[in-house]
């Protein structure tokens, strides 16, 4: 007969690992199959974009769920926003040809330096003007020059001070102002006359998400949806410089602060560049680039359905106006800009 004033040892606790893994799964789950609807609408309608569909999945149920996102769902959602987030800007890299770029000539490739270069201290500086924020007037300055939602969570990524409901209404705003302006463009074009190269170049210069891109110019004919997709991914190519750029920044004033110091270049920033240098010198086969585009979309629409969760009513209401009407004027900067260059391009 066993000793009765034997003491059972205690059941191993589960590895460190173990218990991550099983915080984060929920979550990670969840957008996941937020993602495969958003992706799964995008098959069946091709026009929608799969990140914004996912954000607004994602901001749908926080707002109809009694209590907002339960907070078991909270570790896993955090890893989709940033790090999925962050595969899926490295992938996007694959989409990008320089050899396509280059040959829109020098006066148009110098003109998209200059229409993210010049929309972003724009806007940087009318957010000082109206006293909001840095982080939101960063996220909405990258999302309305560079490349929408995907810019909008890049950058969020490299800034050492961030709050994931910034990020969402910045990419709500992105929504918002780049759905608009698949009507305003086609109309501008078609009110001033402009040809087909010229009208393409605008349009792509200035519309905020790629799919918004191929809808207005799809409005205006093929010949300009040809030049304002490669004009568009020229200015998402800008979205590397321009995330060193603050995460330098972001380093220096760590060091002054005396806080522990960002890597000088985020490793997926030198990953989405490596990932442009291997499909510009086309060694990646069409299968792969074709898996590569479907995975891209999923990880960047898992990421945006995370932070669609962010955008709950009492986030809204405390966003105010003012970033509002921040994204509009930073819209009409961006237009501006984009059509002085695609007037100067005959």
């Amino acid at each position: 007969m066993p000793d009765s004033g034997t003491v059972s040892a205690p059941a191993p606790a589960p590895a460190p690992a173990l218990r991550g893994e099983r915080r984060i799964t929920p979550g990670l789950v969840v957008s996941l199959l937020g993602a495969a609807l958003a992706v799964g609408l995008n098959l069946l309608v091709p026009a929608l974009s799969p990140m914004l569909v996912a954000i607004l999945i994602g901001a749908v149920l926080a707002n109809l769920l009694p209590g907002g996102v339960p907070d078991v769902l909270a570790p896993g959602l955090a890893v989709s926003s940033r790090r999925l987030l962050r595969l899926g800007v490295v992938l996007l890299g694959l989409q990008l040809v320089l050899g396509d770029i280059l040959a829109l000539g020098w006066t148009v490739v110098v003109g998209v330096v200059a229409i993210v270069g010049g929309t972003i201290a724009v806007t940087l500086g009318l957010g000082r003007l109206l006293r909001i924020d840095r982080t939101q007037t960063l996220l909405i300055a990258a999302g309305f020059s560079i490349c929408g939602a995907a810019a909008v969570a890049g950058m969020e990524g490299v800034l050492t001070k961030r709050k994931d409901e910034e990020a969402a209404a910045a990419v709500a705003l992105v929504v918002v102002f780049g759905t608009l302006m698949i009507a305003v463009m086609p109309t501008l074009s078609a009110v001033l006359g402009l040809d087909p190269r010229t009208a393409g170049i605008w349009t792509g210069g200035s519309t905020h998400e790629v799919a918004q891109v191929v809808a207005a110019a799809g409005i205006i004919g093929p010949a300009a949806l040809k030049v304002a997709v490669v004009v568009k991914l020229a200015r998402v190519l800008m979205l590397a410089p321009v995330l060193g750029v603050v995460s330098w920044r972001q380093r220096s004033e760590a060091v002054d602060a005396g806080r522990t110091r960002p890597p000088l270049v985020p490793l997926f920033v030198a990953a989405f560049l490596v990932m442009v240098l291997v499909r510009s010198l086309g060694v990646v086969p069409e299968s792969v680039l074709a898996v590569a585009k479907f995975g891209q979309s999923w990880l960047l629409a898992a990421a945006m359905f995370a932070l669609g969760t962010s955008v709950h009513r009492a986030v809204l209401r405390r966003t105010g106006g003012r970033p509002v009407l921040l994204a509009t004027l930073s819209t009409l900067v961006v237009i501006a800009i984009a059509g002085v260059v695609a007037l100067s391009s005959h």
